[in-house]
């Protein structure tokens, strides 16, 4: 697994969370497929930053981003994701994480100097084909939470995993897409035993209603908006 060399104060060791998150997604019920295979493949980039929504870290994690963007350009990996831990002052519940996680998706977004969106995604976060982009990189994002509603979000510590949207492309371009969908939707349910109510195929609704995990109604209006040039 691919761990970045810099850490923030009063964190956990990259060490530590090399091996928490391995354990995470390949204990035997954990039930995306992607992110074991992620793991097994070692394509899993990850990095340590300070609180969840906090602006003093936004550089860092922008560089971060940015590399790892035109790593995966490089790369005939399948599968490939980069995985933002934010030890510091967690948030208090379910509700609080959603708001600094899209707050950091937000700071995130305004430091990115890169003038295009990802060709093909919406950048307007209710739109059915909206996706997250940073250095015209398209990611379908998930948050990690301790106190998260849905167990298999239920990570050490607050955390946001930037997945390629390409995985899922291709996935799509081979045929094998529907068949994971099932198989992934069919374990969670075996783990939860409920389908999570904010699951929906691209196209359909906004995935920004799926990052976070919390659970959202029919009037939420997600909170992102692109900074205008």
């Amino acid at each position: 697994m691919a761990i970045a060399e810099s850490q923030a104060s009063d964190s956990p060791s990259l060490s530590e969370v090399q091996d928490t998150f391995h354990t995470f997604v390949t204990r035997d019920e954990f039930p995306c497929l992607g992110a074991r295979a992620t793991v097994g493949q070692d394509a899993c980039t990850i990095d340590l930053f300070g609180s969840l929504g906090d602006d003093r870290d936004i550089a860092r994690l922008s560089d971060h981003l940015h590399r790892f963007g035109k790593s995966i350009e490089e790369s005939d990996r399948s599968y490939n994701s980069f995985v933002a831990v934010f030890p510091s002052l967690p948030p208090n519940t379910e509700a609080e994480f959603d708001e600094r996680a899209w707050k950091h998706l937000q700071l995130l977004s305004d430091s990115d100097k890169s003038s295009s969106w990802a060709s093909g995604r919406s950048d307007k976060p209710n739109d059915p084909e909206f996706s997250f982009s940073f250095a015209g990189v398209p990611y379908f994002v998930v948050g990690l939470f301790p106190l998260s509603s849905r167990t298999a979000r239920q990570f050490a510590w607050p955390a946001l995993v930037f997945n390629p949207h390409a995985l899922f492309d291709r996935l799509r371009e081979d045929g094998n897409y529907e068949r994971m969908k099932s198989l992934i939707r069919e374990r969670d349910v075996a783990l939860q035993g409920t389908l999570n109510p904010n699951l929906a195929d691209f196209g359909e609704i906004s995935e920004a209603r799926q990052y976070t995990g919390a659970r959202h109604g029919h009037e939420w209006k997600c909170p992102f908006h692109r900074k205008a040039g």
